[in-house]
């Protein structure tokens, strides 16, 4: 029946990013226990990504650290412009941060191969194909030897919890070998053919290793088309009133026994089916419990609020891909009065569909090109929870042409309604020549 189409497939699929989920928050939580994550300077739900370095002065051009292999001295900083970020990190916090780095590295070939594993077990090594965003040639080398048998712990420690999300775990230990076996499968390029997930093990860098926003996205593609999405926001609270919440004060909270969201409250799940007219979200497993499907799952829809002037736009937090200034003038052009909502990860479609934001716009600079895994999954499930996602000509997005979204027209728009898309839409068109993207 066309209505049970897919129906194991998303199943798995929720199952498996609750275990990434469980993971993730282990890893997070050993950050935040050995103060290796950055504190936030400001009282924002979420700190923006600029990453600076100063003593007695600041420097303009540094961006995101990325980590070779397990060494703070194999880190290397790739350059961006983030001048007026004020999320600027001081000399001696430099330690810290590559630390969190490394963590957030090992963390995302440990999800992939989790992940990775799982999935074939259950369909099958010669039905799985991925797309995702590591490589194994990055593990594979001398030096990240450190590196790979941390992964290999954090794999083996988590499928040993697999059966208390309903999926079978390894008899034995995963060895070097099997991991990396694992994580060689996650190298498919999509296309308009055959069935391939996708995945995007850690989506939102600076957001984990600051404690605050992140996602595990895994999508189902077919022939070019997402047939469903799950969303693992780990640090995005069920209950809207605790939106603003903070992770680091969540912990400090809880050892001191004071009233904090329930813990089953504190992450949760979104996910779609194409086609259903219906996206769900699950809180995350609390403690001993055990996952039991559907996980008193319940039904989200996007916010019905039409009106810019009452409408929240929701932004990415990183200005070195995204042109925040553009995404200004189109939102006071159209009347937006609210401050924008800036949320680091795939939470941007998330927040779009549970209704805490009307809108989310993404323009990228000139060279840059938008990654499917960044997006397949949050798109199905904003338009299955009836919202609109296309691209600033209104044109859907195309995730046939392989790892990366080719031919986009300059920007995507997603929108709670047909009312506002069309407001945004018409308002690209009156101000893009003037434009400087």
């Amino acid at each position: 029946m066309e209505e049970d189409k897919y129906a194991k497939e998303l199943e798995v699929a929720v199952r498996v990013v609750h275990v990434a989920c469980a993971l993730c928050e282990r890893v997070q939580e050993r950050l935040l226990a050995n103060d290796n994550v950055l504190s936030k300077d400001d009282d924002s739900p979420v700190t923006v990504a600029g990453v600076g370095v100063h003593s007695n002065h600041r420097v303009r051009n540094i961006g995101i650290v990325f980590v070779s292999g397990i060494t703070p001295e194999s880190c290397f900083c790739h350059c961006g412009n983030v001048m007026n970020d004020p999320g600027w990190i001081k000399s001696s916090e430099i330690e810290i941060f590559s630390r969190s780095i490394q963590f957030k590295m090992s963390e995302d070939f440990s999800v992939q191969a989790t992940i990775s594993w799982l999935l074939s077990e259950i369909f099958g090594v010669q039905n799985v194909s991925i797309v995702a965003e590591e490589d194994i040639e990055t593990i594979s080398k001398d030096e990240s030897a450190g590196l790979l048998e941390a992964v290999v712990n954090t794999v083996n420690e988590s499928l040993a919890l697999a059966s208390k999300y309903g999926l079978q775990s390894p008899e034995t230990t995963l060895g070097t070998s099997e991991v990396l076996e694992a994580i060689s499968r996650c190298n498919s390029t999509g296309g308009p053919r055959g069935r391939y997930w996708v995945l995007d093990p850690v989506d939102g860098t600076l957001g984990f290793v600051r404690g605050d926003q992140y996602a595990v996205a895994l999508a189902l593609i077919e022939d070019g088309k997402v047939v469903l999405g799950v969303l693992g926001c780990p640090n995005y609270p069920v209950k809207t009133e605790w939106l603003n919440y903070d992770y680091q004060d969540h912990q400090a909270a809880a050892q001191s026994s004071l009233v904090t969201p329930d813990a089953g409250g504190k992450g949760c799940v979104l996910y779609a089916r194409t086609g259903s007219g219906e996206a769900w979200l699950q809180s995350l497993v609390d403690g001993e419990k055990m996952l039991e499907w559907p996980n008193r799952a319940r039904p989200i829809r996007v916010s019905s609020i039409d009106d810019p002037a009452l409408a929240t736009l929701c932004e990415p937090v990183e200005r070195a891909n995204s042109n925040h200034s553009f995404t200004a003038g189109l939102a006071q052009s159209v009347g937006l009065r609210k401050q924008p909502l800036r949320v680091h990860s795939m939470v941007k479609y998330a927040a779009i569909a549970r209704g805490d934001a009307e809108i989310f716009m993404k323009f990228a600079k000139c060279g840059y090109k938008e990654k499917i895994w960044d997006h397949a999954a949050g798109v199905v499930i904003v338009e299955e929870a009836g919202g609109v996602v296309t691209d600033a000509g209104g044109r859907p997005l195309d995730f046939s042409k392989g790892m990366y979204l080719e031919g986009l027209d300059r920007g995507i728009i997603a929108c709670s309604g047909v009312t506002l898309h069309e407001k945004f839409i018409g308002a690209v068109y009156a101000s893009w020549d003037s434009s400087n993207l």
